[in-house]
Parts: structure tokens; C-alpha cells; sequence
């Protein structure tokens, strides 16, 4: 988490997940579910908006960005690097 997203868990940049074993794949929607019922401590409105990430936060898998991948449909593998830029700023 950069940008200042990292505020809303508590100020932690890097998080090392294992994620559950589920019959299907995970893939970023379930991850994005999983994130804000396991590491998100505040203002979710902030960084979740429906199923997706909040316009303004810009997400890289393996420093590409996620409209390359697929975006929520991507498939995480093993080792995948996920990370969430905000890129809103207050004035």
C-alpha cells in the first residue's frame, strides 16, 4: 500500500498473505474481499467502493498495471506482488 492508502491499515506498507485454500482460484475481486474483512482497520469507503477498488487507487500485479491483467478477473498466483496506489490527495 502506498500513497497514503496505508494509512487505512494501520500504517503497514508491505503485507505477506497466505490466502485460504477455496474450491475456485482466487482471484483479485476475492482478494479485494478478503483484504477488507482481514486488513483494513478503517474508513473502507475510502479504499473499497462496490466490489472494486475506489477510483484513484491505481493497482499493479507484478508492477503491471491491472487493466493489462484483467483487472477484479485476474487469477493471483503464487508469489504475485499486488500493490494499491492512491493517487487522491486532499487540497
Amino acid at each position: 500500500f502506498r500513497g497514503g492508502a496505508e494509512l487505512l491499515f494501520d500504517g503497514v506498507k508491505k503485507h505477506q498473505v497466505t490466502l485460504p485454500c477455496q474450491p475456485e482460484p482466487w482471484d483479485i475481486r476475492n482478494l479485494l474481499k478478503w483484504i477488507k474483512q482481514n486488513l483494513l482497520k478503517e474508513r473502507p469507503e475510502l479504499f473499497i467502493q462496490g466490489e472494486s477498488v475506489r477510483p484513484g487507487i491505481l493497482v499493479l500485479i507484478n508492477e503491471a498495471d491491472w487493466e493489462l491483467m484483467g483487472e477484479l478477473d485476474y487469477k493471483l498466483q503464487d508469489q504475485d506482488n499486488v500493490l494499491f496506489i492512491s493517487t487522491l490527495h486532499g487540497g
